[in-house]
């Protein structure tokens, strides 16, 4: 799991992955999807356009809400869409990036 470790008014995060890399991220989005929030979040200088998509949790500390990985790929695939239809109703230009399989 990646930990957010900015808080979620700033426009990019720093993520701390598990193999102890750190990557600085453009907040693209946070949007609803089942019965939850999600955020979309873009690596800076990364050599391939990739977008990582977390669950996203608010906790009573605002200043650090949590990040939990999508390991179902049926959630995965239900979020990948409906990050789509969030960006086409917010007139975002399209995305053609892939979503890497796991995050």
């Amino acid at each position: 799991m990646a930990d957010y470790k900015e808080d979620i008014n700033h426009d990019t995060v720093t993520l701390y992955l598990d193999n102890d890399e750190e990557v600085v991220c453009d907040v693209i989005a946070i949007f609803p999807a089942r019965d939850g929030e999600y955020i979309a979040l873009e690596p800076q200088n990364a050599e391939d356009e990739m977008i990582y998509i977390y669950r996203f949790l608010e906790t009573e500390d605002e200043e650090s809400p949590k990040l939990e990985n999508i390991e179902d790929e049926d959630e995965f695939n239900e979020v990948s869409e409906a990050f789509y239809e969030y960006m086409d109703e917010n007139d975002y230009e399209d995305l053609d990036e892939e979503f890497p399989e796991e995050q």
